[in-house]
């Protein structure tokens, strides 16, 4: 017959050996999940397929691509408008007046006064070598310049023009009281070349060819008189001096009050230009017609073209290179043109950086060179989207980017870039 105040007694009594048990399962529940903690930590567990909790792979995934690589190099140049040369003054006196530096002349300019007379730009490529005008050869033989003086001591003739009468069908010889003078046309490339010059200023009335003739004597009275000097009909050899185009005025050689020398003047072209003092022994890229890339001190960067190389090497500074040769210094100057002047801006001088193609791997494999890994085995490799590794032999690196090749790699390849 059971007790019925048994039951609670026996109910609350704990089993015996309870508390040992119950102590060895919590010793081994700390054991097993400091073992996950450390499986987790190390990423051994999970086989294929991550878990949820499980750490992502860092880094980005890249694709392999081709393209052509380009190596530039740069090396230092000054900006500027070019080595200044001395203007063919001709006319002989005293300079009377000079143009400030860095103005632009142009075609019909006056350039400087000597005598206080002009001397006038004009355009073309052949030099100021003789007067031009008219010769007019009086009966007794003797001859007469320009503006149709004959031996009897007559001016103008031929309706006041001072540029005596042509030897023509349209124009017969002047006569004078005691016969018959004659006129001679100059004639010449020169000619055709001052008169292309005077048609373009406006003083027309002439047909443009290689004879100076009356008619072209009364364009240039017109031409004088706008100038203000005498109307002879006349251009001296100093009066005019040709250039290719418009010039800018560079320093003067002479003061006010001096007399006119060979290098009274000076002048450079009105386009601004690079000059680059490259290196004799590394100057292959140097080549007529070869783009290159100009760096403007704003850190804007124009497209440039070479223009031209010198063909003397320099000495540098100090007479020897490093080697002590005298060579290994030694450098050529070369220009480099700016096509879109307005690029440049309102900058007309100072240090620049000339970017030229060193080498160029066209159409090959790339990748961005923080792609590569370094092999323990040596070498470089890629890592692959899966976690493996492949090994490349790379070549040119050029723009962040690095020229590899492998018989594992191809284009479209996912590579990872590490952190």
């Amino acid at each position: 017959m059971t007790r019925i105040d048994d039951g609670p007694e026996a109910a609350s009594e704990p089993p015996r050996g309870g508390r040992g048990r119950r102590t060895a399962l919590i010793a081994l529940a700390v054991v097993v999940v400091a073992a996950v903690a450390v499986v987790g930590a190390l990423g051994l567990g999970g086989g294929g397929d991550e878990g949820a909790d499980a750490p992502p792979r860092t880094g980005s995934l890249v694709e392999v691509v081709r393209a052509t690589l380009t190596e530039r190099t740069q090396v230092d140049g000054q900006l500027g408008y070019g080595t200044e040369i001395p203007l063919p003054v001709k006319a002989t006196g005293t300079v009377t007046g000079l143009p400030e530096a860095g103005t632009t002349a142009k075609r019909g300019d006056t350039l400087l006064r000597v005598d206080d007379r002009p001397v006038v730009l004009l355009y073309g490529s052949l030099p100021m070598y003789r007067d031009l005008g008219l010769t007019t050869t009086a009966p007794g033989g003797d001859t007469a310049p320009g503006g149709g003086t004959t031996a009897s001591g007559e001016g103008k003739t031929d309706g006041g023009t001072g540029g005596g009468a042509a030897a023509s069908p349209s124009a017969p010889p002047a006569r004078t009281g005691t016969g018959t003078a004659a006129v001679t046309e100059l004639e010449g490339m020169d000619v055709l070349q001052f008169e292309t010059n005077l048609a373009a200023l406006g003083y027309t009335g002439f047909t443009v060819d290689e004879r100076f003739t009356d008619r072209t004597a009364d364009a240039v009275e017109r031409w004088q008189k706008s100038l203000g000097i005498p109307e002879t009909g006349r251009v001296g050899i100093g009066d005019v001096i040709y250039s290719a185009g418009k010039v800018r005025i560079g320093r003067p050689g002479v003061r006010l009050g001096e007399a006119v020398t060979e290098n009274a003047l000076t002048y450079t072209g009105t386009a601004r230009k690079v000059v680059v003092d490259a290196s004799a022994a590394d100057a292959s890229w140097a080549v007529r017609g070869a783009a290159v890339r100009v760096r403007l001190p704003d850190g804007k960067t124009v497209g440039g073209e070479v223009a031209s190389v010198g063909r003397q090497a320099s000495a540098p500074e100090g007479g020897s290179g490093e080697d002590g040769s005298g060579q290994g210094g030694a450098t050529v100057p070369v220009t480099v043109t700016i096509e879109d002047q307005k690029s440049v801006g309102r900058l007309e001088s100072g240090p620049v950086t000339v970017e030229y193609v060193g080498r160029e791997a066209k159409d090959v494999l790339t990748v961005p060179v923080a792609a590569l890994v370094a092999l323990a085995e040596g070498g470089h490799g890629l890592e692959t989207a899966d976690g493996g590794f492949v090994a490349v032999k790379t070549g040119l690196f050029a723009d962040g980017k690095v020229e590899v090749s492998g018989s594992a790699v191809r284009a479209g390849l996912k590579v990872r870039i590490p952190e």
